[in-house]
């Protein structure tokens, strides 16, 4: 078993064989400090879980009728019940899809499409990175990315 202890200036991170434990510091952002993180490591294709808890959110949410997104910040304290997601790249630049579950302290929940959000207490993640290089285009009709799978 190969194991490396890697550091960035939000995030601080331990490689397992191929696989990535990953906490982020306090009052990072989420998708900021996860982009550095997959720049850093190079990383083209794969997919990111994830618990916490954040004090901010802007979740997005995808209109068909307009094909935009309608975003919304909610500015409270939640626990991060689930982040899933994946790491692709859109018009030659790494990124990252996330979707995220919160709940709240009456007990609701709200999830989405994350746009970004603070952590509040910790973010702690799994990266499983693929071997690959995974690329997405808009498509047209419904103005979403789709993976391109001739590129």
């Amino acid at each position: 078993m190969e194991v490396q202890n890697i550091q960035g200036s939000q995030w601080s991170a331990r490689k397992v064989d191929q696989i990535y434990i990953v906490s982020l510091k306090n009052y990072s952002n989420i998708v900021e400090a996860l982009t550095d993180f997959v720049q850093n490591q190079n990383i083209h294709a794969g997919e990111v879980t994830g618990i916490g808890a954040v004090g901010e959110a802007t979740l997005r949410f995808f209109s068909f009728e307009t094909k935009t997104y309608i975003d919304k910040t909610f500015k409270e304290q939640m626990e991060v019940a689930n982040i899933s997601g994946n790491v692709s790249v859109i018009d030659g630049k790494l990124s990252l899809h996330i979707h995220i579950t919160l709940g709240r302290q009456d007990y609701t929940a709200l999830a989405g499409h994350l746009l970004e959000a603070k952590i509040h207490g910790a973010g702690e993640f799994i990266f499983y990175p693929l071997d690959t290089r995974a690329v997405k285009i808009k498509d047209k009709e419904t103005g979403i990315n789709f993976y391109d799978f001739d590129k």
